[in-house]
């Protein structure tokens, strides 16, 4: 009854929300220069229902981002943003940029690393309320990470490239593999750097199309197919030792957080947009390997893991730009997990200006959390949006 109650208060909010246009703003003088203000509010309510367990629920923003865009000098701008959602403040995007080459762009900071059609879908912009698994920091995406990013393309958009060098952060968790943004105002003392670098192809052979997720203008079919791949090093600055002393005095091997020596990734990922229909699939792999030797927890199995992502989803306008149903399903394996933990998702967003005013609902169930089998939860998300 409480989720309905919940669901109901949001469609309220959509229909007293209909009237209003959002837009970004921006302020310009007579020799081009600009300042643009803009954010993005996504206030969220989850439900989890375990199997083995009383369900729990909670109202919070979970993106509060708000952002400053500005350009003095020709061809160069700047942006930084930062997120107070989830109740704590974070550093995203903070660079500046060069965009006089034809076709290239030079961007130096913290900002996007070249890696999983999913994670480079703007959070405003997806069909489901949360990333799935291939688009998840915590499962071995590289969120944003400071250093130097160069993107282009060839032939009309037909053909677009990444790549991208600097320095990578990894918390360590060995329940997880999660490579968080590099310039953080929450960094634990445990935290990892180390030197990363990747590259990104992507080939539409159809006609370019932007990394957004639902076919609003149900416009004539278009493809797209990307390879990624990455390689992040522990630079060893702040390792812990993988032995603690025991009440006894004695000195014992740890089981908990680990120091990640090594990571390398692979994405293969496809999407297609056209009639109303919108689908994307990925593929990633990622080897991953600890400073210590011997463990066998989380992901790891002796130390090491290879961890997969696969991921499927796709929805249909049944009302052309207004109303989107979807569905998907996603698997994640690992060396350590005893099962493949799955999750099947269905929903609908309620588009009232496009992106920029929308209502999602988001059903989850998840078999084998963690690997673990039998432990089983089911999701609910719903949430409102406002982006300007």
């Amino acid at each position: 009854m409480k989720a309905i109650r919940i669901l109901s208060f949001f469609m309220v909010l959509a229909f007293a929300a209909s009237a209003v246009m959002a837009g970004g703003v921006k302020y310009q003088n007579e020799d081009g220069h600009y300042l643009k203000l803009g954010g993005r509010i996504q206030l969220q309510y989850h439900m989890e229902d375990p199997d083995d367990g009383e369900s729990t629920d909670e109202l919070k923003f979970r993106r509060f981002r708000p952002y400053i865009e500005g350009s003095v000098h020709q061809d160069w701008k700047g942006k930084f943003q930062w997120d107070m959602g989830k109740g704590d403040t974070e550093v995203k995007d903070a660079y500046f940029q060069f965009s006089g080459w034809d076709g290239i762009k030079v961007t130096i900071g913290n900002a996007n690393f070249p890696f999983s059609r999913e994670f480079l879908t703007s959070s405003k912009k997806q069909q489901f309320v949360e990333r799935t698994f291939v688009g998840d920091h915590n499962y071995g995406t590289p969120d944003r990470q400071a250093g130097v990013h160069v993107e282009g393309s060839l032939s009309d958009k037909l053909i677009t490239w990444a790549v991208s060098g600097g320095v990578g952060s990894v918390d360590p968790d060995n329940k997880k593999l999660d490579m968080d943004t590099t310039v953080s105002l929450n960094k634990g003392d445990d935290w990892s750097d180390g030197p990363i670098i990747g590259g990104r192809v992507e080939l539409f052979p159809m006609g370019y199309f932007k990394p957004e997720q639902g076919d609003l203008k149900k416009g004539d079919f278009k493809a797209a197919v990307a390879v990624a791949a990455f390689a992040w090093e522990n630079d060893e600055d702040n390792l812990d030792s993988d032995m603690v002393e025991a009440d006894d005095g004695a000195m014992t091997r740890k089981v908990g957080k680990q120091d990640v020596d090594s990571i390398t990734g692979v994405e293969i990922s496809a999407a297609v947009r056209g009639a109303g229909l919108s689908v994307d699939a990925e593929y990633n792999t990622f080897d991953s390997e600890l400073v210590a030797g011997g463990i066998n927890s989380g992901l790891y199995s002796d130390s090491e893991t290879t961890l997969e992502n696969w991921s499927v989803e796709g929805g249909y306008m049944i009302l052309p730009g207004k109303l989107e149903v979807v569905a998907g399903y996603q698997v994640q394996d690992a060396d350590g997990y005893s099962d493949e933990w799955t999750r099947s998702s269905v929903g609908a967003n309620l588009f009232v200006k496009k992106h920029d005013i929308k209502y999602q609902v988001t059903y989850q169930v998840g078999e084998n959390k963690d690997g673990k089998d039998g432990n089983d939860v089911d999701e609910l998300f719903v949430q409102a949006q406002y982006v300007f």
